[in-house]
């Protein structure tokens, strides 16, 4: 998505970057992988077509994407592609009417598991989207094995809306009120946000 082009997003345990043509080769590993194609109900595509679908996203009016970093290992080294861990985005079924968007959240490096990564992304990128691009409403669609993201988005105040035995997917959502917004406020804690041109 355009308005998020340039935008970095600091927090406690990551940082939130534009998916840019350079992450392209490692996101394109990861997607080899066939745990994380059904988890994330995902094709494997070829590298060219990654990169098609790099550009693609970031053009779309339906689609915001980051790319995830570990913030302690970027801090170190300085290199955001041995920082990068995963990804996470929100998309707009209806791009005219943002007031509802599909969140989605992958940590595809084993190591970055279980260590509130995925957390602080998740809340990260939700709050950006309650800040900025004016979400009421949030809906996550997670695979029936996928236990840990169900728990997750559980804990984070969605409740279930449905079930999909055909496509074996759970629906939860989540109404976003001033409550809400306080808690995710005070569970992201300290944030920075940056607008900063990359070379594209």
């Amino acid at each position: 998505m355009l308005i998020n082009k340039f935008t970095t997003i600091k927090g406690q345990r990551v940082i939130l970057v534009p998916y840019r043509k350079e992450h392209v080769p490692k996101y394109h590993n990861w997607m080899q992988s066939k745990e994380l194609q059904l988890l994330t109900a995902s094709e494997p595509l070829t590298l060219d077509q990654e990169y098609e679908m790099q550009v693609s996203w970031q053009q779309d009016c339906d689609k915001c994407t980051f790319i995830i970093l570990h913030r302690e290992t970027y801090e170190s080294t300085g290199n955001e592609i041995d920082s990068m861990i995963g990804d996470t985005n929100l998309f707009f079924p209806n791009s005219e009417d943002r007031s509802c968007a599909e969140a989605e959240i992958m940590i595809a490096e084993r190591w970055a598991r279980r260590k509130k990564c995925g957390w602080d992304a998740t809340l990260l990128m939700l709050l950006y989207g309650v800040l900025y691009l004016d979400v009421k409403e949030y809906q996550v669609k997670i695979a029936f094995g996928n236990i840990p993201s169900i728990n997750m988005f559980q804990n984070i105040g969605f409740s279930e809306l449905s079930r999909s035995e055909v496509f074996k997917e759970v629906t939860f959502s989540k109404m976003i009120d001033d409550d809400w917004i306080k808690w995710l406020s005070d569970n992201v804690g300290n944030f920075e946000i940056q607008n900063k041109e990359f070379e594209t």
